[in-house]
């Protein structure tokens, strides 16, 4: 049994962390440099994030590699560095994992390649296989428990990733799609359809990050948990909405904000629970507060199910998760 899954059979559920980019911002990343390479530039500053998240409750952490495949890492010439970088990442948070006085999770962060499948794009899905395929290897090498594909908004590209990955070990898999335009992906996929789709992939859970603040994961798990009440949800929700304030970008999600809805999502049906951007340890720490002082009420919503399906979609551009 994984790591993961033991924790899932002994626990009602796990705390995940949050966001990763808004923690290396405030700590001096410039907007559009890869973070992926403050992993053997900065190393220590990789562990801090990750040590301070798991200070604050997290069970799970993220690896700071979410735009490490070659498609992004070409964008700054890092291309040829890919297996160097994405194992760098895994080594930094395994490192503060295994410090950590209760277990901890290490999930490898796969996220969209940024490019658009065929046919509606020029991406080859073989090409796209490839390319986790690398991203994997050395997040495997790098010693990570699990294998956390996110942020994605095509189930094709979802399918290609758990493809790569499975070609270079056997290890977990997690999916979490991003629901934010108007209740679908920017593919049109509704959290019903994802999930009907995804499930059959023998994942180890699935569900929705980032997107539009927590009511729409509120509703993404909604319509989930309804769907089946034995799959194991991921809800990893923005801290609300961007906002600029004095020139800076500004989440409006505040801890209080991210703790009610903790409660919230795992009321719903998530048995795993974090955050995304905007995010930071003290919105955590707030979170692990609420779910351990509110008793669990689960609340199954039947109507989720019809209202995300029948939404139109309404395109609008992806943020980075």
């Amino acid at each position: 049994m994984s790591k993961l899954a033991e924790l899932l059979a002994t626990h009602d559920y796990l705390i995940a962390d949050g966001g990763m980019g808004t923690m290396l911002m405030a700590a001096g990343l410039e907007q559009g440099d890869p973070p992926e390479m403050w992993n053997v530039l900065h190393p220590n500053r990789i562990r801090t994030v990750h040590r301070g998240y798991i200070e604050a409750g997290s069970q799970i952490i993220l690896t700071n590699s979410f735009g490490g495949t070659s498609f992004r890492l070409k964008l700054h010439n890092l291309q040829d560095r890919v297996f160097e970088l994405n194992k760098a990442a895994a080594e930094l948070a395994r490192a503060e994992a295994d410090a950590a006085a209760n277990p901890v999770v290490v999930g490898g962060s796969i996220g969209p390649t940024g490019e658009i499948m065929e046919p509606v794009g020029a991406m080859a899905y073989d090409d796209a296989v490839a390319a986790f395929a690398d991203q994997a290897a050395g997040l495997a090498v790098g010693g990570v428990d699990v294998l956390w594909i996110e942020t994605m908004s095509d189930v094709n590209e979802v399918r290609a990733a758990v493809q790569g990955c499975r070609e270079v070990i056997n290890l977990p898999i997690v999916a979490t799609m991003t629901f934010d335009t108007n209740g679908r992906t920017m593919m049109g996929i509704t959290p019903v359809q994802a999930f009907t789709e995804l499930s059959g992939m023998n994942l180890a859970a699935l569900g929705g990050n980032c997107g539009n603040g927590p009511e729409e994961i509120e509703g993404v798990i909604q319509a989930m948990y309804a769907t089946n009440q034995e799959y194991p949800f991921v809800a990893k929700s923005n801290a609300g909405i961007p906002e600029f304030v004095n020139g800076h970008l500004r989440y409006n999600g505040t801890p209080e904000v991210m703790a009610d809805y903790a409660v919230k999502v795992r009321n719903y049906g998530a048995r795993i629970i974090g955050a995304c951007c905007g995010s930071t340890p003290t919105h955590v720490a707030a979170m692990k507060a609420a779910l351990e002082s509110t008793p669990i009420e689960r609340q199954l919503v039947e109507t989720a199910v019809a209202a995300s399906a029948t939404r139109a979609p309404r395109r609008r551009s992806r943020r980075r998760g």
